[in-house]
Formats: structure tokens, C-alpha cells, sequence
């Protein structure tokens, strides 16, 4: 089942609440961005859609926020090293991600297969799986064509 906006907002506000802190529009915005994204963000993308509708918000709060929400499971992100993380808003489905060297182009993709070799794995080494992300880096269709 999908979760409409609603529904993650009144997750956000059940985490702050809980926290004991001050709900923010400007956390909220941002968790809007990243669920009308049909694509993985920076923090200077999201600061540039959520900047469309409040003007006020600055970069800094952007990265603050993420950090908040990454930190509460609301969305996760994707390390590119120095060249910083780009981030999806978690919708509790679990995938893993080819990502090209060249356009950074993210390719999503789940294969059981996959699921069942690393969980082989991890009992073939006594190992307690709690969670885990794969992230494959090459070269995509179209940037291979371009070569």
C-alpha cells in the first residue's frame, strides 16, 4: 500500500512531538519535495524546489532538516563521497541502486535473488542481518553510448 503526503506528514509530526520539539513548516516542505520527486535529490535541489514556496527558508535549514529526517527514518540518502549525498524520501520498500560514474544517473532496482544470497551470507558467517544497502557504480546505457 502506498502512503499518501498525509500520512508521512502526521509521522513527522508524531516524531517531533515526541522529541518534544517545535513542528517546522520548513521540515515539512522539505519531506514534500522529496515526496513529489520521482527522482534522488541533492540539498541544493530540494533548497531550490522548497525555495518555490517559502522564500524564506535558507540552505542551512535545508541541511539541518535532512539531517533530522534522515536521523528519524523519513528518508535515506546515498553517499557520493566529496561530492556529498543526494536523498529519497524513504517509502519503506526496499531497494538498491546502480549509480553512473559519469551522469550520476540512480537506477533503482530489487532483486529476490539478490535478497537471499546476501542473507545466505550473513548466516554462512553467524553474522545477526539487521538492515543493508547496495549500491553498484559503472557506467549507464546511455553514457557508454555517447562513448
Amino acid at each position: 500500500m502506498t502512503k499518501d503526503f498525509s500520512q508521512y506528514k502526521e509521522q513527522l509530526k508524531e516524531i517531533v512531538k515526541s522529541k518534544g520539539l517545535k513542528y517546522s513548516a520548513q521540515r515539512e516542505d522539505i519531506l514534500k519535495a522529496l515526496f513529489d520527486s520521482k527522482k534522488h535529490l541533492t540539498p541544493e535541489e530540494i533548497y531550490t524546489e522548497v525555495k518555490k514556496i517559502n522564500k524564506n527558508i535558507g540552505l542551512a535549514t535545508v541541511y539541518r532538516a535532512l539531517s533530522f529526517l534522515e536521523s528519524e527514518g523519513l528518508i535515506n540518502s546515498i553517499s557520493f563521497g566529496i561530492d556529498g549525498k543526494k536523498y529519497e524520501l524513504n517509502r519503506g520498500q526496499h531497494h538498491d541502486h546502480m549509480i553512473c560514474l559519469k551522469c550520476g544517473k540512480i537506477i533503482e532496482f530489487f532483486d529476490e535473488r539478490l535478497e537471499s544470497l546476501q542473507e545466505y551470507i550473513a548466516q554462512k558467517h553467524n553474522f545477526k542481518l539487521i538492515t543493508h544497502e547496495l549500491n553498484m557504480y559503472g557506467i549507464c546505457s546511455n553514457c557508454q553510448e555517447e562513448s
